[in-house]
């Protein structure tokens, strides 16, 4: 059975915390990706790998859009928060790898600017992973 069938057959009742860190981490990631696009894209570029094949600024962009459509989601989606979720905990993981090469390659951005807050950076991801999937109470889809 797929999250989507359960989604379906089930729906997630939510609790009045779960509902706030939802749409809180919603509205978060909804200003980090419009922030994509205007006011910090260049300090998004310093988290792009170089094994990622597109231009950085394009990499930046897009995954701005993505993560203005996740952070929507995240707050309109009532019904499929379970599937949202699980969608905002797999991009927390895909742009992990930016955490690791800004860390790596000693690049400054957002005040990260010695090699020590770049690595506790990098302990905040699972943390979003977590948060994410505890909010939309993703983790009871897959009892």
């Amino acid at each position: 059975m797929t999250v989507r069938e359960i989604d379906r057959r089930r729906p997630v009742h939510s609790t009045v915390p779960r509902t706030v860190v939802r749409i809180l981490l919603g509205a978060a990631m909804t200003w980090a990706g419009i922030s994509h696009l205007t006011v910090a894209r260049q300090e998004f570029r310093a988290q792009v790998p170089e094994f990622v094949p597109l231009d950085p600024d394009v990499t930046v962009l897009a995954s701005g859009v993505a993560e203005i459509s996740l952070g929507a989601a995240l707050m309109l989606l009532v019904r499929r928060q379970a599937t949202v979720g699980w969608v905002a905990a797999v991009f927390f993981t895909a742009v992990f790898p930016g955490n690791i090469a800004q860390w790596l390659h000693h690049r400054d951005g957002f005040g990260l600017d010695t090699d020590t807050k770049r690595f506790v950076r990098l302990l905040f991801q699972p943390v979003l992973i977590a948060v994410a999937l505890w909010a939309t109470n993703a983790l009871r889809t897959r009892r």
